[in-house]
């Protein structure tokens, strides 16, 4: 669920249907007569989140825990109002209309392509934000964002706002924290559902009770000992709201490979959301 924040960087609703490896060189040159050490090989770094391949892995392990499904891309489409106070809830990673990122979103859109089916509603997109309100926007809003959907750039301004307002903050103070693929993902699953403002459960400040308890990587602390103080503190903030009281995306998903010590968030996977099992090979 996002809570509405000052900005844009709402954040979205959790739907039920819905570094671098250390390179090793010897620089001094061997001694006189003295055979050549054979060099070490170098051993690349396990590629982040932002790596193409991890980054599709991420939005399925979202979307089985958003709306039910691996098919991330079949939730372009997606909108309804699941009565939990921020309006309608639509696209991929969940724009809310009370939250203020939908807005932002539907402008992007207008920007890019003046005249489109949802240019009309930005000035209802303005006027319910930060409520729970229709208005302006019933009943044909759901209908035509389904009909924007099928267009490519529509499609592109979604993948745009998600990486602006979500994906790329959390991937980048994930690597700062020194954490590898799995622990940037549980950081872009947090700010996907609480958003970053100065609310006790956002994102930042869940960060904030876990280095309470512990340090990331980048501060000499155990990897695993961190990422289990982060989901405990993001178990907290989850209950502190009744939409949220279901904890399973971090009890039967994020933790199970955090057990497993799948720490670079390899394949396959097996993970548990809602009592829904998924798998990726």
């Amino acid at each position: 669920m996002k809570h509405i924040t000052s900005g844009t960087t709402g954040l979205t609703v959790a739907s039920r249907r819905t570094a671098l490896a250390l390179v090793g060189a010897l620089a001094a040159a061997p001694l006189l007569g003295l055979p050549r050490a054979a060099a070490s090989p170098v051993t690349a770094a396990a590629p982040g989140l932002d790596d193409p391949a991890k980054k599709e892995i991420a939005m399925r392990l979202v979307s089985s825990a958003e709306n039910s499904s691996l098919d991330w891309k079949a939730q372009y489409k997606y909108i309804e109002d699941i009565g939990d106070g921020r309006g309608y809830t639509a696209g991929i990673i969940g724009f809310c209309s009370g939250t203020g990122d939908m807005l932002d979103l539907v402008q992007l859109y207008t920007d890019r392509k003046p005249g489109n089916v949802l240019a009309r509603y930005l000035p209802a997109l303005r006027s319910v934000n930060g409520t729970d309100s229709h208005d302006g926007l019933d009943p044909s809003f759901p209908g035509d964002w389904r009909r924007a959907a099928q267009d490519s750039r529509f499609q592109q301004a979604q993948d745009d706002e998600r990486d602006r307002v979500y994906f790329d903050p959390a991937v980048r103070q994930g690597k700062t924290d020194g954490l590898r693929a799995l622990g940037q993902f549980t950081y872009y699953d947090a700010i996907v559902m609480h958003g970053d403002g100065d609310d006790p459960t956002s994102f930042r400040n869940i960060r904030k009770r876990a280095l309470g308890r512990a340090k990331p990587p980048a501060q000499g602390g155990d990897e695993t000992a961190y990422l289990n103080a982060f989901l405990d503190a993001r178990v907290w903030a989850m209950k502190q709201e009744e939409a949220h009281s279901d904890t399973s995306r971090v009890d039967t998903e994020q933790r199970v490979f955090v057990r497993k010590g799948n720490l670079d968030l390899n394949t396959p996977l097996d993970w548990k959301v809602y009592g829904d099992s998924y798998h990726i090979g």
